[in-house]
């Protein structure tokens, strides 16, 4: 059986039948980007409808890209799904403190999660971009330090998944004043996370 070998070549047709199947949409170039890198990570066409991307989001994504980002994702899944070379590109740095000793502290003395405890670590560190694949209970937090003054991040990647609260954590993003691109209803996840992150990387440096 003869079949692809070929990383690009498997991932250029993978791209071809995306765009033969996924139908007529609204997106411009740019986002139609994002949206079947998603598709691609997922092999789902509903993300067609699911993703929502606001109106400075790409353009705050790339003037950060271009002056060397700091990432935080809330899980090491997403830190390891993020493209290294298209990082050291563009002198971009991702961190994720969900599993270091001090966050356990923190968490079990405050009786909150474990990625809420990382997420208070991460607004002390200039971070540029925050993204969420998997904690809701993480978004939740960061939005709450918004509100109060703590926090004051560039861009905000909402992508949780899952049943308790996932959902709830992406509703009034727009609400935050913060450039954001979010993954609407229970779906998302971490590979989704990463895959929008390596999405507005690849519009600023070549593969």
């Amino acid at each position: 059986m003869e079949y692809l070998k070929n990383p690009m070549g498997i991932e250029e047709k993978s791209f071809e039948i995306i765009g033969n199947e996924m139908g007529a949409h609204s997106f411009s170039e740019e986002e139609l980007l994002i949206v079947k890198r998603t598709i691609h990570t997922t092999a789902d066409f509903e993300y067609k409808d699911l993703v929502e991307i606001s109106e400075t989001a790409i353009e705050t994504a790339k003037d950060i890209f271009k002056q060397g980002a700091k990432i935080y994702t809330d899980t090491n899944m997403a830190l390891n799904g993020i493209n290294k070379m298209a990082l050291a590109k563009t002198n971009s740095e991702v961190i994720c403190y969900v599993n270091e000793e001090i966050v356990h502290k923190e968490a079990k003395e405050k009786n909150i999660t474990r990625s809420m405890a990382a997420v208070e670590k991460a607004c002390m560190d200039n971070v540029d971009i925050f993204v969420f694949g998997n904690a809701p209970t993480a978004l939740f937090r960061l939005k709450e330090l918004i509100k109060e003054g703590k926090a004051k991040p560039k861009l905000i990647i909402a992508a949780p998944v899952g049943f308790v609260g996932a959902a709830e954590s992406k509703e009034n993003m727009d609400e935050l004043n913060i450039p954001y691109i979010r993954i609407k209803g229970r779906k998302g996840g971490s590979t989704v996370a990463a895959a929008i992150v390596n999405a507005l990387m690849y519009m600023v440096v070549s593969r």
